[in-house]
């Protein structure tokens, strides 16, 4: 959530940066600025009302002291008026508190100076292109190698529980829990402190990072008990700092985790959701850092930096792109997607999101530091999928495939115990 005070003090320039996602959220930031104001002078003219109130309040004191009963007694019933104003101020203070609260959340991070104008992934900027794209004698989809070798049963999955929950089975299971593992290790090798976080979070912390309120209709919500389950690892990890002071020499903190992820995907449809391409339930590895607002995008470049890394190691040919304002996600400030060549399918396939929120995310989840001033600031949060899994192993089955069989990646035969899929 954008910092009111941070409107106010650059209401143009929020608009301009906002403009980049290709939409005008002038009115949405002048209504905000409006509701701020009546907020404000209800505020004013309340603590007017207690400061009179305490005034009289200590007058009668006196008057009750010198035995003037009488004066006293007409001066209670001016402070029983003081106090019913007072409290009308309150109610209609909450009020304008809570308007000024929902619009905000209509309102998305503003794009940082290095995100380019523009409405779709269409418009996102190339960074830079690692390696050749892969050139194979077989070119089978992930799908069809995963029924030639009994990796991944799709079907299974529909029967089980529906589309989009793919069972894993034999080496295709063991595949993914290689690509865990050494995902973990690497990030615990990058200091990164491993979280095994819940799944299911509260409404808290779905509106501390953002997910809520659910504009797409992507979380699954238990009603009976009002949990969700969890989008990200990201919510979790980054909700353990929900309504904390930091301290400022302990930055960055880097915090990583394992853990399931549940998406419906809702309107997801055409021949980018076959396999594992898109699913409701997958797995992922997560990395979270909060960093000092003054090198946040450094961290930024980092996270851009290993993720690259975790690619490399892999042998995946990928590429880098810097997503323009109207393919930036609702609480990004910046965004680097890495995607992988799919040469079975004929396109990238995402692989890889590290964002910089600056200080959305830490905004609703009060998450500060006491500066070197002795002041609390806000901290600037960042996370990255590092990876996700389900396109990882689609790129892995389908660049590693020869007529033989499925070359594991060399850095996972120790996870896997095999160097091939036959």
């Amino acid at each position: 959530m954008l910092l009111i005070n941070d409107i106010r003090a650059d209401k143009e320039g929020i608009i301009a940066r906002l403009a980049k996602r290709g939409k005008d959220f002038t009115d949405l930031v002048n209504q905000a600025i409006s509701l701020d104001d009546k907020r404000k002078n209800t505020q004013s003219e309340m603590d007017d009302v207690l400061a009179e109130s305490n005034t009289i309040s200590k007058e009668i004191g006196k008057l009750f002291a010198q035995k003037k009963i009488e004066e006293a007694t007409a001066m209670k019933a001016k402070t029983g008026a003081l106090k019913e104003k007072s409290s009308t101020l309150g109610e209609k203070l909450k009020g304008f508190e809570t308007e000024l609260l929902e619009v905000l959340y209509q309102i998305p991070n503003a794009p940082g100076a290095a995100v380019p104008a523009g409405k779709s992934e269409t418009d996102n900027t190339i960074i830079l292109e690692h390696g050749e794209k892969p050139n194979l004698t077989q070119k089978l989809p992930h799908w069809e190698l995963c029924e030639k070798y009994n990796l991944i049963d799709f079907e299974l999955g529909v029967k089980i529980a529906g589309a989009g929950f793919p069972v894993y089975r034999g080496k295709g299971a063991r595949l993914q829990r290689a690509l865990i593992n050494w995902f973990l290790d690497k990030a615990r090798d990058a200091g990164f402190e491993e979280i095994q976080p819940p799944l299911f979070v509260n409404e808290a912390s779905g509106i501390g990072t953002g997910q809520l309120p659910d504009k797409e209709g992507q979380m699954y919500h238990m009603e009976v008990d009002n949990l969700y389950a969890i989008p990200t690892g990201e919510v979790p990890i980054t909700n353990i700092y929900r309504d904390v002071i930091v301290k400022e020499e302990d930055f960055p903190i880097k915090n990583c985790g394992h853990s399931p992820c549940f998406r419906r995907e809702a309107g997801s449809y055409g021949k980018d959701v076959r396999g594992l391409n898109r699913l409701h339930q997958f797995d992922k590895v997560e990395i979270v850092q909060l960093s000092h607002p003054s090198n946040s995008y450094e961290r930024l470049e980092d996270m851009s930096s290993y993720v690259q890394g975790l690619l490399k190691d892999l042998g995946l040919h990928y590429r880098v792109l810097l997503l323009c304002g109207g393919d930036t996600g609702f609480a990004s400030a910046m965004t680097y997607d890495m995607e992988v060549w799919s040469a079975a399918q004929k396109m990238w396939l995402e692989v890889s999101s590290v964002s910089n929120f600056e200080t959305f995310q830490a905004n609703r989840l009060k998450l500060r530091f006491k500066n070197s001033n002795g002041k609390n600031e806000y901290a600037h949060t960042l996370n990255g999928s590092a990876l996700a899994l389900p396109r990882i192993m689609a790129s892995i089955l389908e660049n590693f495939q020869t007529p033989e069989g499925i070359s594991v990646p060399e850095v996972l035969r120790p996870y896997c115990g095999f160097d091939v899929i036959d």
